[in-house]
């Protein structure tokens, strides 16, 4: 299958709306005259008539681009086939040097034009100068929508006593060993244990210039002359101050001294101060706030000697909306209700109705906050993260849109101009709430191959600007650094978009999906736990970072790292993940707002600027390590081959069974061992390409195969028993849309098109959505 000829043609249904030379789906013709364009100043027919143009101008491009990754991809087979024929071991690091000059010989290595200065303007902060944690969000759901924008504030104490960071047992400050599991209702050991872990990392960040922030009993702001610096009382009657002086940046409040002396016990209950202990003090440490939430009214702030009841830690400064592999979208009803919720954002008016304990509550995007700073001046900080949005891939055409000749259109085409309209009430100042203070739009691009379809997507931003008359270089363009073509000549890439970049991120499990599709004929590859151990990966995620500090991304554009894909596993988490910092990252992929506070540490930890700057230093990463294929060195036993089989089918099944059943994009889904993962399509990319790959090099038959699938999906029949509206694949598998497109997935991966698993997925997918019967089930 070519990536072309995934794109069927056939007659305009009746009910679609004709607008020039377009023809619409009726709801979403709606969604734009009533929810994309309202407030933009432009009409409904001015919209479709820019995409009309843009789809005459572009789509000739983009369909040279798709043909140009069929042809590289067989040309690459053939080569690999030869090597085969002539008995050639193509592991073997005496290919390298053949490797490189025969990609170079039919254009997939690009011609190095020296050194590239990347020069992107009206950046935000949040992205170009304070490194913090990034959140990816599915845009169908609003609530989760909502939870992310509003990820930017986190209680350090939640998101410390709610997950496993806190053992069950704990040692006190006072090295007694305490039951400290959450249990049924508040546990005040844990509690204590949260208190201890809170004042370490005061401690470590904020150090006092005497004392401990476990001996403070009071905390207030005191004027030394025109400023205000930070005062603390401890326990034993002394007062100290910050180290840093420079840390507090104001508060907010009713926060003052204490009204007794030495007289320690007093002043911790402080049952009648003549100053209310009830305020907020606010620290700032390498670009994130930190604001100490002192309340002795409150349980919390009560048990507490310092009167602090909780942590409020700046989080998540970014939230990706993501309209690609953590939704599940195969049509205008599906896609419309994405595009409400990207509008809702921008114009600051989305709200998610929800019960909570059998009360009907709305949750709204949170406002800013404000403070008086050392000097009395009132300050304001955004309340929620800087919305980003994801767009799909240029492989991806929808039927919601079709040219008078039953031609779908590129589904990107679309995102990109809804995008910019929806965005423009907030550009112009017009929505509710702010998101940009720079005036920008990001839109992050998936699935780019090389720098010719780079600049087709500068190209299609260029124009979005020009229709909506906006200045130049407004949207910015996010690259994923996930296609082997793109990693390959990513200065090139980069070359494209040097004006409007701001961010570039590795993705291993896409990344790892594409290294595998690019060297299906080479030979049996690796198991994917043994991925991250190849010489491959390590010169990619190590180029990544060579490459963006060389082309002067710091200070200008992040450099990302991939997904935390264990919710629950914070500890590990928190043990684990600061690596990525020292990596050269300036923002990495959690999945969840309480992981995001709990990250949001590593920040205070590492100085990323400084990290950068010393890896700056550096040799550069070399391209024939990247260009190793990932081959399996010896052979496997058949115990190692049945369980990778079940291991892989068992995602596969996990995550496909939603996807198609449930119309759901990205969930915890259990693996082999019952541990919830974090899954979106990245995963089955690479879990049916590894399979299509032995399948192909018969480390395992067919028949193996189907009867892994149908052991794993009584399996994962009995992870999803309790699961509303779970239809079960094993009682017949031959009737189930998801066990057949899983199947499929792997039989067919071969010939997939840069083995994305999205075409399968939009065909079986819209079966189920068809057939009144299955979904009157679900």
């Amino acid at each position: 299958m070519s990536s072309l000829s995934a794109t069927p043609q056939g007659p305009v249904p009746s009910e679609y709306v004709a607008v020039g030379n377009l023809r619409v789906n009726p709801t979403l013709h709606h969604t734009v005259e009533k929810t994309v364009c309202p407030g933009t100043g432009f009409s409904t027919n001015y919209f479709w008539s820019c995409l009309d143009q843009v789809v005459t101008e572009l789509r000739p491009e983009l369909e040279r681009c798709l043909a140009k990754r069929d042809e590289l991809q067989s040309r690459i087979d053939g080569w690999y086939e030869e090597g085969k024929k002539r008995g050639a071991d193509l592991s073997q690091p005496e290919f390298r040097p053949a490797c490189r000059e025969f990609l170079k010989e039919i254009g997939y290595l690009c011609e190095d034009k020296g050194p590239v200065n990347v020069t992107t303007q009206f950046v935000d902060d949040e992205i170009a100068r304070v490194p913090a944690p990034q959140l990816v969000v599915p845009s169908d759901n609003a609530r989760y929508v909502l939870n992310a924008v509003n990820a930017r504030w986190g209680s350090l104490y939640d998101a410390l006593y709610g997950f496993d960071v806190i053992p069950a047992y704990a040692v006190t400050s006072s090295g007694v060993e305490v039951n400290a599991s959450k249990g049924g209702g508040y546990n005040p050991m844990r509690g204590e244990a949260v208190i201890d872990f809170a004042n370490g990392f005061l401690d470590e960040i904020a150090p006092l210039t005497g004392g401990k922030w476990s001996q403070v009993c009071r905390v207030w702001p005191k004027y030394v002359g025109t400023v205000q610096r930070l005062q603390l009382l401890l326990e034993d009657g002394s007062t100290t101050s910050l180290r840093t002086p420079s840390l507090f940046v104001g508060s907010q409040g009713n926060l003052g001294p204490p009204d007794a002396g030495p007289n320690t016990k007093k002043i911790s209950t402080s049952t009648s101060p003549c100053v209310p202990d009830q305020g907020r003090i606010f620290l700032k440490h390498n670009g994130l706030y930190l604001i100490l939430e002192i309340d002795r009214s409150h349980p919390i702030g009560k048990a507490a000697l310092s009167g602090i009841k909780d942590i409020t830690a700046e989080s998540a400064l970014t939230a990706i909306l993501d309209m690609e592999d953590s939704v599940s979208a195969v049509d205008a009803e599906d896609k419309c209700r994405i595009y409400s919720n990207i509008c809702g954002i921008f114009s600051g008016t989305l709200e998610a109705p929800f019960l909570k304990d059998g009360k009907a509550m709305t949750r709204r995007m949170r406002h800013d906050v404000w403070y008086r700073d050392d000097k009395g001046n009132t300050c304001t900080i955004p309340g929620r993260a800087l919305a980003l949005v994801r767009n799909v891939g240029h492989h991806m055409f929808t039927d919601m849109v079709l040219t008078a000749d039953g031609k779908q259109v590129p589904e990107g085409f679309v995102d990109c101009l809804v995008t910019t309209a929806a965005a423009l009430q907030d550009l112009r100042g017009t929505g509710r709430l702010m998101n940009s203070r720079e005036g920008s739009v990001y839109i992050v691009k998936p699935k780019q191959h090389g720098p010719d379809e780079v600049a087709l997507t500068s190209r299609l931003f260029g124009r979005a600007e020009e229709f909506f008359g906006l200045r130049r270089n407004t949207i910015k363009m996010g690259i994923m650094d996930e296609e082997r073509r793109t990693s390959a000549n990513l200065r090139e890439c980069l070359r494209q978009a040097s004006e409007r970049v701001f961010f570039i991120n590795t993705g291993f499990l896409d990344r790892t999906g594409d290294e595998i599709h690019t060297c299906m004929l080479a030979g049996p590859v690796v198991k994917k736990a043994d991925m991250k151990k190849q010489n491959w990966i390590q010169s990619y995620e190590a180029g990544n970072v060579d490459v963006g500090l060389h082309c002067g991304l710091q200070g200008k554009a992040q450099i990302g790292k991939g997904m935390w894909a264990k919710p629950d596993s914070m500890k590990d988490m928190l043990d684990g993940k600061i690596s990525e910092l020292m990596a050269g990252a300036s923002t990495a992929w959690v999945p969840s707002p309480a992981a995001a506070t709990l990250h949001s540490l590593h920040y205070h930890h590492v100085n990323v600027p400084e990290r950068q700057m010393q890896l700056a230093m550096r040799p550069a990463a070399k391209i024939e390590l990247l260009l190793e294929p990932p081959l399996l060195a010896q052979k496997l036993t058949d115990e190692e081959i049945g369980h990778e089989l079940k291991e892989n089918a068992q995602s596969i099944l996990g995550y496909v069974v939603r996807w198609i059943d449930l119309g759901i994009g990205c969930s915890k889904v259990p693996d082999l061992s019952n541990v919830g993962l974090m899954e979106d399509r990245a995963t089955l990319r690479i879990s049916s390409q590894l399979m299509a790959n032995w399948l192909h090099h018969g480390v395992v038959s067919e028949m193996q195969v189907r009867e892994t699938f149908h052991e794993m999906a009584k399996l994962v029949d009995q992870q999803n028993a309790r699961e509303p509206n779970y239809i079960p694949m094993s009682t017949n598998p031959e009737q189930s849309p998801a066990f057949q497109a899983a199947l499929k997935l792997v039989l067919e991966g071969k010939k997939a098109p840069n083995g994305y698993t999205e075409y399968t997925l939009h065909e079986f997918r819209k079966k189920i959505k068809g057939d009144v019967t299955l979904m009157a089930k679900m």
